[in-house]
């Protein structure tokens, strides 16, 4: 591995990686896994990742157990080399591995995301992983049922063995064979029956021996009349043997068959055993995935390094590249400081591999070209190297390679030399490495370093934090603070003289004094600060969520308008309908009276029930009509002016609404408006004059303009088409329609006439195709049958 990353710990990272995948190739490629350079692949390496995550926290993770790599198997098959029993259970097992992850990912493939280019790839073969599971029994054993043949054989063997064993069982418990035995009992030598004899008396017994006992003293022999039994099973062992081989070499050609799509699903069942071994590794160091770029930006809240103790761990927020791209962290020895970069380093790797990183919400992290560390020491006694030396090597070959792509990381830089010396070289190094571009992230003790970086533009102070009455660093790094030395106070605290101390300061040069001064004023002010930024980040946060609750009320006031709104409005069309069919019923009745009085006796007392039933009935169509509640306006002192004319503008209390008067004053002291579409009756006190009178606007206007004012009003809601041929209708249909669209009328009466029909059907063929309109149907008896057509629009 690259000797940068092995100095960052990526290789650690790796190795903790690997525990959570379950096959060899996993484990091999994630020991050959390598930071990527390119923004969109570790872009999608990521969304991979926090894919898996999803998926496991949703529905658990897949089982990647099994996964072998049976390549050079399939490919020996494939080329018709006959497999052994122990590859085709691996085949059987990849297959069965892969089965089941595919059936893992269809109980959820309602979630479609990124991984599914693998799980797509995946080609389960059950057919394949049965036969072999049926056929063998274990690497050693084939199954009876594997095939026909073989069960019939060794039926055959069987049986064989079975007599051969009753003749040899009546042999040995004859008491004529009792002395020449040494046990009653049958065995078997080079798979052949035979029976324990004793040496002396073996020439009692006929037949061949197999075997003699280590003492010399029992031999095992054949009997003469189990011979040809004996080689009987001989030859069905030999057709036993046949008939395996022939099933292997079937399974295996089967199997070679299958080659490039077993091993297609085998790679990607890899990959995703890879990818979700990432996702497991997230969870278990309770990752998170960052915002990526490319323009050298580093920002990590709370950020943990993963190989520190998560229960000894500190959270520490680290930036750089955003208005700095020099980080010069100082401090004493333990603080932190090398942490610090590390930390900076392995999460700019580990995303760069595709790995979520410990750390807070909103953490960005870049992509670099190269990632260069210098932490350590690493002297080489072979190379005759002491500890500067090796630095410096490192150095000029950083400098060498670094660009405006690369994150450099260097730990006590200048160290292992003469102090002046070392200072300014350091200081000229991270110029050279600045001026070239790249983001620098450097630990140092030297306090030249802590003024070149406030003296220099882009390079910022960093210091690990060290609390000094306990003597123990609390490990949060603070950006825009140079570090102090605190020797004296340690020293101080573990019991050196005071005496001794105060010399100390003394020698100390007058200049570093000062500075480490300031450093100390800066050091007590900034809790203060602190405390007071923390606290402008609560009003803030406050603020923000005050504006949020408020836009969120106002919303919820603008959906309960528009829903009241809506609710008057499909009021207001039930009004209208229900006083449309009380019309119709009103005609209905009156043409049945008029039909009754052509037949009575009495005109007189029919004319008395029509007009009785009129007066009722138009008393109901005005109730139905009038839905609005006579309520008087909170200005009671409010004077009517008597001479309401038709056509005057008024406003109508209640509701705070225009309307134009169309009828005036009735007996009851309503006056009959029209708002809107509404046509309504209200008390006179419920309206209010309107400064812009209608009355007044017609005055002002020339004769013809008042006709066309006449005319446009006028039958509005009827269209005449008598008289005319098909295409003349249809034209002032259309502009009839538009008309009645700019008034927002919801119905017209299309007025064509009985005749022959010609005309209606030409006009019902245009409204089917009218995107206005929402649908037509003849006339109803009073409302002209099947003379006119009645259309309701969109």
């Amino acid at each position: 591995m690259n000797r940068d990353y092995t100095a960052l710990e990526l290789d650690k990272i790796l190795e903790k990686l690997s525990k959570f995948v379950a096959s060899e190739d996993g484990k091999a490629e994630i020991a050959l896994l390598s930071p990527e350079s390119d923004l969109n692949t570790v872009q999608a390496l990521l969304n991979q990742t926090t894919d898996a995550h999803m998926l496991m926290a949703r529905f658990g993770a897949p089982s990647f157990g099994g996964l072998k790599n049976i390549n050079n198997a399939l490919a020996r098959a494939n080329a018709g080399s006959v497999l052994s029993m122990r590859e085709l259970l691996d085949v059987a097992e990849v297959l069965r591995s892969i089965r089941g992850i595919v059936q893992w990912r269809s109980k959820n493939e309602g979630v479609r995301c990124s991984v599914d280019v693998y799980f797509d790839a995946l080609t389960p073969n059950k057919y394949l992983e049965d036969k072999i599971t049926s056929a063998i029994v274990s690497e050693d054993e084939m199954s009876d049922n594997a095939s026909p043949a073989l069960y019939d054989i060794r039926r055959k063997i069987r049986a064989a063995s079975s007599k051969i064993r009753d003749r040899l069982d009546k042999m040995i418990r004859s008491s004529q064979y009792q002395k020449a035995l040494r046990e009653a009992i049958v065995t078997m030598r080079n798979g052949r029956y035979v029976v324990p004899v004793k040496i002396e008396h073996r020439s009692e017994i006929s037949g061949l021996v197999h075997d003699t006992s280590s003492s010399g003293a029992t031999v095992f022999i054949e009997p003469a009349g189990v011979v040809e039994a004996n080689n009987e099973i001989k030859v069905l062992q030999g057709k036993e043997q046949e008939e395996i081989d022939r099933i292997l070499y079937e399974l295996s050609a089967e199997a070679g068959s299958f080659y490039e799509g077993i091993k297609a699903s085998y790679e990607c069942a890899v990959e995703l055993d890879v990818i979700f071994a990432k996702a497991k590794l997230a969870y278990d160091m309770k990752a998170m995935t960052p915002i990526l770029n490319d323009s050298g930006k580093i920002i990590l809240n709370k950020a943990r390094h993963p190989l520190i103790d998560p229960k000894k761990v500190v959270p520490t927020d680290i930036r750089l590249g955003t208005d700095f791209d020099t980080l010069i962290i100082t401090g004493p020895n333990t603080g932190g400081k090398t942490v610090s970069i590390k930390t900076l380093g392995l999460f700019s790797l580990m995303a760069m591999c595709g790995l979520m990183i410990p750390a807070g919400d909103r953490s960005e992290i870049s992509v670099f070209d190269n990632v260069f560390a210098d932490i350590g020491d690493e002297q080489s006694i072979e190379q005759s190297l002491s500890t500067f030396s090796s630095h410096m090597t490192n150095i000029v070959r950083i400098i060498g390679s670094a660009d405006e792509h690369s994150l450099v990381l260097i730990d006590e830089l200048g160290a292992g030399t003469d102090p002046v010396e070392g200072a300014a070289l350091a200081t000229a190094i991270l110029e050279r490495i600045h001026e070239k571009g790249a983001k620098i992230a450097a630990t140092t003790h030297y306090a030249e370093l802590k003024v070149y970086a406030l003296e220099t533009p882009g390079v910022e102070n960093g210091c690990c934090e060290f609390d000094v009455s306990s003597l123990k660093p609390t490990y949060r790094l603070l950006i825009g603070v140079p570090g102090r030395s605190n020797a004296f106070a340690i020293s101080s605290r573990l019991g050196i003289e005071e005496s001794v101390i105060e010399r100390a300061k003394q020698l100390v040069s007058s200049d570093n004094a000062s500075f480490e001064d300031v450093i100390e004023t800066l050091e007590k002010s900034r809790p203060h600060f602190e405390k007071k930024r923390d606290e402008a980040e609560k009003i803030r946060l406050e603020a923000t969520k005050a504006k949020a609750e408020a836009q969120k009320y106002k919303d919820s006031i603008e959906d309960l308008r528009k829903k009241e709104l809506e609710k008057a409005q499909e009021q207001a069309t039930r009004i209208v309908e229900q006083a449309k069919r009380s019309a119709y019923a009103l005609v209905n009745e009156l043409e049945e009276l008029k039909k009754e009085s052509a037949k009575a006796k009495d005109k007189a007392e029919a004319a008395r029930r029509a007009r009785q039933l009129m007066k009722k009935s138009m008393g109901e169509f005005d109730d139905i009509t009038n839905p609005v509640t006579a309520a008087l306006s909170d200005d009671e002192n409010y004077v009517v002016p008597t001479n309401l004319k038709i056509g005057d503008e008024v406003i109508l209390a209640d509701i705070g609404k225009t309307a134009t008067v169309t009828a005036l004053e009735n007996k009851k002291g309503e006056v009959e408006v029209l708002a809107g579409i509404i046509k309504m009756r209200t008390p006179k006190e419920n309206l209010r004059l309107s400064k812009n009178k209608q009355r007044e606007k017609k005055k002002q206007m020339p004769k013809k303009a008042q006709h066309e004012f006449k005319v446009a009003g006028a039958d509005k809601t009827e269209c005449d088409l008598r008289g005319m041929n098909v295409e003349e209708g249809i034209m002032e249909l259309e502009r009839h329609l538009d008309r009645c669209m700019r008034l927002g009328l919801t119905e017209i009466s299309v007025i064509h006439g009985k005749g022959t029909g010609v005309l209606r059907r030409g006009i019902q063929d245009y409204l089917r195709k009218c995107k206005f309109v929402k649908s037509f149907r003849l006339g109803t008896f009073g409302e002209g049958e099947s003379g006119v057509t009645i259309v309701t629009l969109k």
